[in-house]
């Protein structure tokens, strides 16, 4: 009996993960879609992709991830994104994969130029080079404007059923997509956290100190934050949803804040190091500033470790905005 061919495809969760995969599908072999998961972009499960018959695999790869975030290669975009050595590293991983299950490429649904940066032919050969799987990585949505791959040469693909797509428009795929019959896709599962402008600089903030959790990274999306020091932070709850997981992210050392007789925000202090009643009193004076505070010109907040049951309190005047601006993270 002959065994079967099998694929790995990077995906995404949108419509050009799925096309490029059916692709492959409908010459007979067998594709397995990996989605890697970071805190910066990934998904826990994707339970529509039934629908489209394609088998996923999640793999959470955040730990070494966070080593290549670190010190990028070849440097970041705009904000903290290292796509070039973010793309090289998911295809290392998915290599790796390909071994596990005895696969024999790799395929992407890329667009050629539909990044400019990260998706242009020179951009492209570097991440192969980089990932060690150079000409096992397969691209049929713009295969035919690429150096014909290993498994084109090897006969494993038909190039001629693959495709010339290139550019930011989306209208040949949702052509294809309507031929295949292919509906209600999904939209790209979020977008990278690392290309936002205020995350990037929160995660920046982070990385000034000498040790962080991963909880301390959940922490960088929600909120508003403020540094009052160079080893004290706080973060303010914007509504009932993050006080909620605000609590949840406190850790043993952390204080919390919660003003004691009217509607307010829980604050979480961080600190490496000792506190002071300096930096109790402007924490309670930031969590006042977000309290409905009706007539009152003091409010009194009550602040307490997670474990703890009888808080202490202080009554405190709400610190004010432009105050507030030059320590906002």
């Amino acid at each position: 009996m002959i065994n079967k061919i099998k694929a790995v495809a990077l995906f995404s969760g949108g419509l050009d993960s799925i096309l490029a995969i059916k692709l492959i599908m409908i010459q007979g072999i067998d594709v397995i879609g990996v989605n890697f998961k970071t805190p910066f972009y990934g998904f826990e499960k994707y339970p529509s992709m039934e629908n489209f018959d394609i088998n996923l695999k999640i793999i959470d790869v955040s730990d070494e991830y966070m080593e290549i975030l670190k010190n990028p290669i070849h440097g970041y975009g705009k904000n903290m994104n290292p796509c070039i050595d973010c793309h090289a590293f998911m295809f290392k991983k998915a290599g790796e994969y390909m071994s596990k299950i005895d696969a024999s490429f790799i395929i992407s649904g890329e667009v050629l130029g539909q990044r400019p940066m990260s998706q242009n032919k020179g951009s492209l050969r570097v991440v192969e080079k980089e990932s060690g799987y150079s000409g096992l990585i397969l691209r049929p949505l713009s295969a035919l404007l690429l150096e014909e791959t290993i498994p084109e040469k090897d006969g494993l693909v038909n190039r001629k059923q693959l495709l010339d797509i290139s550019g930011r428009s989306r209208k040949r795929q949702i052509e294809l997509a309507s031929q295949m019959g292919i509906e209600n896709y999904p939209s790209p599962a979020g977008g990278c956290k690392l290309t936002e402008p205020g995350f990037a600089i929160r995660l920046k903030d982070l990385f000034t100190q000498n040790k962080y959790s991963q909880k301390d990274i959940e922490l960088l999306k929600i909120g508003r934050h403020f540094r009052l020091d160079n080893n004290t932070k706080i973060v303010v709850g914007r509504n009932k949803d993050e006080n909620n997981q605000i609590e949840q992210y406190a850790c043993d050392g952390d204080i919390l804040f919660k003003a004691r007789n009217v509607r307010g925000p829980i604050s979480l202090l961080k600190k490496n190091g000792n506190l002071n009643a300096e930096l109790i009193d402007l924490s309670c004076r930031i969590t006042a500033r977000y309290c409905d505070r009706g007539e009152f010109d003091e409010i009194e907040i009550n602040y307490y470790n997670s474990y703890q049951d009888d808080p202490k309190n202080k009554k405190v005047k709400p610190m004010k905005e432009k105050q507030l601006d030059i320590i906002r993270i």
